[in-house]
This record gives structure tokens, sequence and C-alpha cells, in this order.
């Protein structure tokens, strides 16, 4: 049995997340035996393991429909089994009470499975989330396809959320070529669609470069559009660069 533990801090704002202001993302402790592993603490639940999404930092809509609902919380107790070709995540977000001061308010239970074979690898999630004092839940589930073809990587998912009989759902397609061995290409599109509401899509590209002498060192960058409308008129193209080091 093996004891283990993870403090991480991040540069998010905390605002933006709806978090009580803390930089602190996962702070958790565990015990490893065999093919399983026990967590308990600030971390990501089991859906967030869902999704292929490669955009840097597109955010017209949500990667998945599991992050516009939620995957991480802060009393979070997680399970992982690792087998032979099989991966399997299970978690509980305990209820919170006091929404107004914490990221999380209610309570979530969430399941995430994957498997790989011969090159396909194949995912599927659920999340049952109920808000604090309500009765009603949040369902949301997924599946995933991912497929290597060795000079690219092919792959989508879809996931739906049902909420007081009112469905969003979300589709991704992605793409990603290995143009060089420091080098990498991703396209990808994604779309949301809402009951009675216009759906919205949007499309990426980006390229990143890893430096030989320096693998922790990367730079990057995208382009994205999205015909998502603001006020009168469709947004307008984007374009980011930048630099990664990963400690």
């Amino acid at each position: 049995m093996t004891a283990f533990g993870r403090l991480d801090f991040g540069f998010k704002d905390a605002a933006e997340k709806d978090e009580n202001g803390s930089n602190l993302e996962e702070a958790f402790v565990g015990l490893k035996y065999g093919v399983a592993s026990f967590s308990f603490g600030k971390q990501n639940f089991a859906s967030d393991e869902f999704g292929i999404e490669e955009a840097i930092e597109v955010e017209t809509i949500d990667e998945d429909r599991f992050d516009d609902t939620g995957t991480d919380g802060d009393d979070t107790i997680r399970i992982d089994i690792e087998l032979d070709n099989v991966y399997i995540a299970a978690s509980h977000e305990m209820k919170t009470t006091d929404g107004a001061s914490s990221g999380i308010d209610g309570e979530y239970y969430d399941l995430f499975v994957a498997t790989e074979v011969a090159g396909l690898e194949l995912a599927a999630a659920y999340q049952q989330a109920r808000a604090y004092g309500t009765a009603e839940s949040l369902d949301t589930w997924g599946l995933s396809a991912s497929y290597d073809f060795g000079f690219m990587n092919l792959a989508a998912d879809y996931s739906s959320t049902d909420e007081d009989s009112v469905e969003t759902t979300q589709y991704n397609v992605a793409a990603v070529f290995a143009v060089a061995s420091t080098t990498d290409v991703a396209v990808g599109m994604g779309n949301k669609e809402e009951d009675n509401a216009d759906d919205i899509t949007e499309w990426y590209a980006n390229v990143t470069y890893k430096f030989p002498a320096a693998k922790n060192v990367s730079v990057f960058a995208e382009i994205a559009q999205s015909d998502e409308e603001q006020g009168t008129e469709d947004a307008d193209m984007g374009f980011l660069a930048g630099m990664r080091v990963k400690f």
C-alpha cells in the first residue's frame, strides 16, 4: 500500500471560476493498493477524464457538457482502478451547503470508464448533480471514441445534459497530426445545441512546437472562429500565441 498526495497552485481567475478566491487548484491525499487508488480532498471529478477537444484557448462553448455542469470539487471522494486495458474512475462530491462561499453548491456523483482495443480508445461517462435544496437532478452522459492511424489521431465525442425537461447536446471532432517529432498540428470543431435556442458551432486550428533540448518548454499558436452572435454581429476570428513551461 502506498500513500500519495498533491498540492497544486494555479493562476486561474477565481472570480471567473466562482471559487472562494483561492488559487489552490488541487489539494488531496490518498492511498494506492495494487490496481486501485482512493483519494479525498479538493480534486477533479471522474467525469473530468472525459473529452477529446484539442483547443488551447477556445471558450465560445465548453469542452463538453461535463465541463459546463462541473468537473471538480472541494470535498471529493474518488476511486481509480487501472486494469490491463480498462480504466474506471468514480467520484462523489459531498453535499455542500454554503454555495455562496465555495465553488460547488450541491452533490455530485460521477463515473468514467475507458478501454483500448487495437488502437481504438472508447470511453463513457455519467454524472448526476443535485443543487443544494432541490429535489430535481441534472443528468449528464457522454460517449467518445479515438483511433490512432499512425500519422494522425482522429477522435469524436458526444455529450448531453437533461435539466428540467430541457436537453442540451454537444459534439466535438478533432484530429492531431504529428508533422515532426517536435511539432503537432491539431484541427477541430464543436457544436452545442439547446432546446428552444440557436445552436453554436466553433472551429479551431493550432500548432505546438516542443524544444528538443528542453522538452518541458513549448510554443504554440492558434486561430479560432465561432458563429455565435455578439449583439447583432457575428464573433470575430481569434488568434492566440504563447509559450508553456512545465515544472
